[in-house]
């Protein structure tokens, strides 16, 4: 299999590695100004726009009454499922509410001898809009990105929930993301996929109210768009490309490695799959098994493409000096593929989803385990987290100061704003203590 051989012996050698990741940023700009006309024209034209771009890209007889999803059409979509399909979406729905319930903040208060009282109060966004991409025209429906995104803003307290997502030609919608829909107690829903439908949860429609929240995964015009309206709305990030990282000793089974190693590369030719491990024998195995295995997916040739490009099997002379360069890969998804991975988690400071031993593969966290899937790209684990409760509050100061709280301290005040130029500041504490 063509991936890169690196030798890592100790950050001297980081460099390098770095050049060649940090290319997978390089961000398409000519992107941008297509998006922004996009974003203008939904802006003033509404549903109109959203109309003309699904007509030209997504299904050719759309019109403005295709929109909003009938509400019987989400309710009745779980009786044309599978029986079993249904049972295991609501066993991962159970189980991913159940971790994110963990997530939820309270408010809090303290109060001071004097009668001071401070505190913060948490209080959900009132409404999100969260975008769905259709796959494949429809047919793979990412059913868990909606899973995802959902429960997190429903345990967080939303009251209102917006989804969309691309029609697929005939005006539908894959019944997979209606019954998941259901089951999730959503009942709106809209056709609209792409920045322009971006655009329409930010700024609002005749038929689709505007948003304080967005999220939700999708290619490079979502991406942009959500870029572009960062500090309009809120956001929940603008990933990049997935990758996993996986340190593994002589006790890894190589035919899983490259298992996992090629669960991520088939998701997109950028997508980046990396194996450290001090273990040649294993290293040289991996390989042989990501070639055999790659050549019988069906999605072969973008697994082959990402390994390519960004695929790698790393070499290191020592389990430490692998903790090393896990920490400045800072991937999205971290394997621990050693026969005592409690042993290491200590050391690990960057990576978005840290998955523990053998049978702990990444797919488990995509889909069943709990904890949310939407994790930060690029490195930018070293600062930021999972998709979580937290993304879908706000919290307000509270702040309860009485007269002896002002008579003791207003000079203090009042000198600190005089310090910055602030004479109004000082003046609204001292005209107080009077």
């Amino acid at each position: 299999m063509p991936c890169r051989t690196i030798e890592y012996t100790g950050p001297q050698d980081w460099a390098d590695i770095a050049v060649w990741l940090d290319q997978r940023k390089d961000p398409d700009t000519q992107v941008d100004g297509l998006v922004r006309d996009i974003l203008t024209e939904v802006k003033e034209r509404g549903d109109d726009a959203l109309v003309t771009y699904t007509r030209k890209f997504d299904c050719p007889d759309f019109n403005a009454s295709h929109l909003r999803v009938p509400a019987d059409a989400i309710a009745t979509a779980l009786d044309q499922l599978p029986r079993d399909d249904v049972a295991i979406l609501e066993e991962a729905i159970m189980r991913v509410r159940d971790f994110h319930a963990n997530q939820k903040e309270n408010s809090w208060w303290t109060a001071s001898p004097d009668g001071t009282i401070l505190g913060q109060m948490v209080r959900p966004v009132d409404r999100v809009g969260l975008y769905v991409p259709g796959g494949q025209g429809g047919e793979t429906p990412l059913i868990s990105s909606l899973i995802m995104n959902a429960i997190p803003a429903q345990v967080a307290g939303v009251q209102s929930i917006a989804v969309t997502s691309p029609p697929r030609a005939d005006a539908t919608l894959n019944l997979y993301i209606l019954g998941t829909a259901a089951l999730l107690g959503l009942d709106e829903i809209h056709l609209a996929g792409s920045a322009w439908a971006i655009g329409a949860l930010a700024y609002g429609t005749r038929t689709i109210a505007p948003c304080d929240m967005l999220a939700g995964p999708g290619n490079i015009f979502v991406a942009t768009a959500k870029s572009q309206l960062i500090g309009q709305v809120g956001i929940d990030m603008v990933a990049g490309p997935s990758e996993i990282v996986i340190l593994a000793d002589a006790s890894a089974n190589p035919a899983w490695l490259a298992a996992d190693m090629l669960s991520q590369a088939e998701h997109d030719p950028l997508a980046a799959s990396i194996l450290v491990t001090p273990d040649t024998a294993l290293a040289q195995a991996v390989r042989h098994e990501l070639a055999t295995q790659c050549a019988a997916l069906p999605r072969g040739e973008i697994a082959a493409k990402s390994l390519e490009a960004w695929g790698a099997v790393i070499t290191v002379p020592d389990l430490d000096t692998g903790i090393d360069l896990i920490n400045r890969l800072a991937a999205e998804h971290l394997e621990l593929a050693l026969a005592d991975p409690w042993a290491v988690l200590g050391a690990i400071r960057h990576a978005g989803a840290i998955f523990m031993g053998h049978t702990s593969p990444e797919p488990v966290g995509d889909y069943f385990a709990g904890p949310n899937h939407v994790l930060p790209t690029l490195r930018t684990v070293r600062f930021s987290s999972a998709l979580s409760v937290q993304n879908f509050c706000k919290k307000s100061s509270i702040i309860a100061t009485t007269p002896g709280y002002v008579a003791e301290h207003g000079h203090k005040i009042a000198r600190l704003a005089r310090l910055e130029g602030l004479e109004a500041h000082a003046r609204s504490v001292e005209c107080r203590t009077k």
